[in-house]
């Protein structure tokens, strides 16, 4: 009998039984009672079989009259939550976010270890050593982190490449025949991100580097500056229909639908379900309100005042600086080569895992393409270009010599190794709270609970939320939630008589709360890959970023949930709901909001 190396009460755990003795007509059973089999893909000899524990017991398995035994203590799955929950308080109470992930991945560890040795001294250092040997370890190796670190370096040598031939000096220039003044320059950043819409990583590490010198001379706030890069990003990324994020949210649909045994297409109910989906459309215009206004609250507010008044200083020495040509085409070349070697980098890799069906419109064969798209693998190529392209634009202008280009290379290299760092613990927190199953207890929390129909789809936002802020990642609360949730409405609705039409109306209005509560939680996380990535990207300090975009994300997050999702639910009007939204959010920044 072998058992899993992690054991967590009130999930269904595998446990796999190898014997000569095993054929398709044996009987077996756990605890006296007969369970349900599957042979293994490897060996013919070899089943598995599942068993949920209750606490610390000896589990007895019996196979033709033949019983193993083995004394089990299993993980309390409540415990599951102290990792992601002491590492969020500890980085809002001391402000140092590398001990504080530190101290919760060991947390995690400690339990692990506690549970599999029954002593605590020693639970202690073995929680260290796996904190390095193993879950580190195994976060780093995973190819899809791995490319995003690669690609993270790549793009800080070549932003420093052409911050230093010239290049972003006349982009500055650039730019700021458009952005004269702090509201025109926040402007540019939200068109910027709405545009490159493909990518979240893409766009935040793209638009941060490009337009932190511009908004540093207008005064802008690094703070303000990644609140719209981060705010821009995943929302844009969840409802655009060709971005790398739509092969993903598409299979977890279909998992769903799968369990329903509905015939829908994943991509029809994607977007029938985007006329729900109001935090993502609440904070692209929440963003717009703010510029337009010219207003500001809470952190932000006291950021941006005092931008204003020290960026005198380094724009006075920005101007004493003797300019190198203004070479604009060293800085548009490279980031153009990134933007664009991505597109075609997506569509290449996607057009040689589905081909180009000529039997479906255009647009359904290129969101098809990019939705199995190899994201990361474009990403890498589109770097790479475009670090190759700042160093041969700088030998052909003659800015920087070969030595000097490698130099600044590794210098930019250097530049993102806290942020590296920080994406390699918040990738930990994640396997820990994988390997502690913390999604599913927030999970089982939702379905033990007996509520009405309509109540299901603002229940399924907050969840969403609770989960993408305790792990760190949308994209693992979408792979969670859609498999759960979806058949969990609709059996909802149907218990309750509700007819067809209102039941579609309710699954699409849970589709939507999947994804914005996801999106929501990642943007109040601190251990969010794409939340340090903006700060990253803009130069800012993660914790103020964090500090300063909750209050707006919030703010966001709970007019849409109060009277978006959950009035929608109720069957009011969206014609109704999102005139409303708008009216109170402006209201918000009217009142609450001061002037700069």
């Amino acid at each position: 009998m072998e058992l899993p190396a992690i054991i967590v009460t009130d999930i269904q755990m595998p446990i796999i039984i190898r014997g000569d003795s095993i054929g398709s007509q044996s009987v077996v059973s756990i605890n006296g009672q007969n369970v349900h089999y599957q042979f293994t893909d490897s060996d013919s000899n070899s089943i598995v079989v599942h068993h949920c524990f209750q606490g610390n017991e000896t589990i007895a398995v019996s196979i033709n009259n033949e019983t193993i035994t083995a004394m089990v203590t299993p993980i309390p799955l409540w415990f599951s939550i102290l990792p992601p929950l002491i590492a969020i308080v500890l980085a809002f109470l001391i402000k140092e976010v590398f001990v504080s992930l530190f101290v919760g991945i060991l947390t995690g560890t400690t339990i692990i270890s506690f549970y599999a040795d029954n002593d605590f001294f020693s639970a202690i250092l073995l929680g260290i050593i796996r904190f390095i040997d193993t879950y580190v370890l195994n976060s780093v190796l995973e190819v899809e982190h791995l490319s995003i670190i690669i690609f993270s370096i790549l793009i800080g040598g070549m932003v420093q490449i052409i911050s230093s031939n010239g290049g972003m000096r006349g982009l500055i220039d650039l730019l700021s025949k458009r952005a004269k003044t702090a509201q025109s320059g926040q402007l540019i950043v939200w068109i910027l991100g709405i545009l490159v819409f493909f990518d979240d990583y893409a766009n935040t590490l793209v638009i941060g580097n490009t337009m932190r010198p511009v908004t540093d001379r207008l005064k802008i706030s690094r703070e303000k500056l990644s609140y719209i890069v981060d705010s821009t990003a995943a929302p844009v990324a969840t409802i655009a229909f060709i971005t790398t994020w739509i092969g993903a949210q598409l299979t977890y649909i279909q998992e769903g639908l799968d369990v329903i045994g509905l015939d829908l297409s994943p991509y029809s109910v994607f977007v029938s379900s985007l006329q729900y989906a109001f935090y993502p459309f609440l904070t692209l215009i929440f963003i717009v309100l703010l510029i337009i206004m010219q207003r500001d609250f809470g952190p932000m507010l006291k950021a941006e005042r005092r931008a204003r008044v020290n960026a005198l200083v380094e724009t006075e020495k920005d101007v004493s600086m003797k300019k190198k040509g203004g070479l604009w085409l060293n800085a548009v070349l490279p980031i153009g080569i990134m933007i664009f070697g991505t597109i075609i980098g997506l569509y290449f890799t996607g057009k040689q895992a589905v081909g180009w069906n000529d039997e479906l419109a255009f647009s359904r064969n290129i969101s098809q393409i990019m939705g199995a798209a190899n994201s990361y693998q474009a990403l890498l190529w589109a770097s790479l270009g475009a670090l190759l392209t700042a160093v041969v634009m700088s030998l052909f202008t003659r800015q920087l010599s070969l030595k000097n280009c490698m130099d600044k290379m590794i210098d930019g290299f250097k530049l993102m190794l806290p942020a590296v760092v920080i994406l390699i613990l918040a990738w930990t927190m994640a396997n820990i709270t994988k390997s502690l199953y913390t999604a599913d207890f927030f999970s089982i929390l939702f379905i033990h609970l007996h509520i009405h129909y309509a109540v299901v789809p603002a229940l399924t936002f907050v969840f969403a939320f609770i989960i993408a802020f305790s792990t760190g990642t949308s994209w693992g609360t979408m792979a969670i939630l859609y498999p759960l949730i979806l058949p969990t409405s609709w059996m909802i609705c149907q218990n309750s008589g509700v007819d067809t039409p209102e039941t579609m109306q309710i699954f699409y209005n849970v589709t939507a709360a999947v994804l914005s509560g996801a999106v929501f939680g990642d943007h109040c996380s601190p251990i969010s890959d794409t939340t340090i990535l903006s700060s990253l990207s803009c130069s800012c300090h993660h914790l103020d970023h964090v500090r300063t975009q909750m209050p707006y994300a919030m703010t966001v997050g709970f007019v849409s949930l109060l009277f978006g999702t959950l009035l929608s639910a109720l069957g009011v009007s969206l014609w109704i709901i999102f005139p409303l939204c708008i009216l109170l959010l402006t209201t918000i920044v009217r009142f609450v909001g001061k002037r700069i």
